[in-house]
């Protein structure tokens, strides 16, 4: 180092220790590397299978199902050599997404929704011994600020679920419907106070839960949806029928929503899981 004198080189040392940072940039994880994460992680389905006598929405038809083509002769209605089925069945069957357009004339189709919704922050709010006690039970809230007094603020974007662990009651058709002499349901669902909190406030993307509808059978009894239009009229989607929810946290879990892309669909078959911490 001719020409720098000892000095003159200790104090450009100190000037260069200035100005390096705090600490070096944390580098970003490979998508490799979370894969390696991920799959190390449990995996809940919170999907019922499906089939032809399942609980639904009593104003829909049940499903049809016909074995077009068998591995041997004489099943197929049309053939044989493999196996191939038609499914004849309302778009809200099952486990399934309503598209916003359900409720909402003009809204987005389930065509439209993108594939960046489909892998979101699971939030539960587990009612479940209040829906024990009180079958009418519709989740407030305060239920939702209670959970936000352990867990802190609902994280923006996520997927809210309502557990009520009434999908212990699948598949009996009554069970879930749980229906008084006079024919009025009797099963939890959603405050309007709550999803207005949850939708605008906090500005999740979509909401969950187990019974057949969003809002509690009293209402729906009467033919009130308000809940159900609400949370589709803000152009988001929601999911009906879920399975499992006693078997994720109430927070930290990931949850990931598939389901087929029908031009102009207003409902559909989901495959739902959540991806626990």
């Amino acid at each position: 180092m001719a020409g720098f004198t000892r000095k003159t080189v200790l104090v450009l040392l100190a000037a260069a220790l200035v100005l390096l940072p705090a600490s070096a940039p944390a580098v970003e994880p490979s998508l490799a590397e979370i894969y390696s994460i991920l799959k190390t992680k449990e995996f809940v389905d919170l999907t019922h299978t499906f089939d032809t006598e399942i609980p639904h929405w009593p104003g829909f038809p049940q499903e049809k199902r016909e074995t077009i083509y068998w591995y041997d002769k004489g099943v197929g209605t049309i053939g044989y050599g493999f196996f191939a089925q038609v499914f004849s069945h309302v778009g809200q069957w099952g486990t399934h997404c309503d598209a916003p357009a359900h409720f909402a004339r003009g809204k987005r189709t389930l065509d439209q929704i993108g594939v960046k919704e489909m892998l979101l922050p699971l939030v539960v709010f587990d009612v479940h011994e209040k829906a024990a006690a009180n079958p009418d039970y519709a989740l407030t809230l305060q239920d939702v600020k209670e959970w936000e007094k352990k867990h802190g603020p609902v994280p923006e974007g996520a997927f809210a679920a309502m557990r009520t662990d009434w999908s212990k009651r699948w598949p009996d058709a009554a069970a879930m419907r749980n229906a008084d002499a006079a024919g009025t349901a009797h099963y939890p669902g959603w405050s309007l106070e709550a999803m207005k909190y949850l939708f605008e406030e906090r500005k999740i993307t979509a909401s969950g839960h187990e019974p057949t509808d969003t809002d509690p059978g009293v209402s729906t009894s009467k033919g009130d949806y308000t809940c159900e239009a609400y949370v589709l009229g803000q152009d988001r989607y929601q999911i009906e029928l879920l399975a499992n929810l006693d078997r994720v946290p109430e927070n930290g879990a990931l949850v990931v929503v598939a389901f087929p892309k029908p031009f102009f669909g207003s409902g559909f078959p989901a495959r739902v899981f959540a991806i626990l911490p």
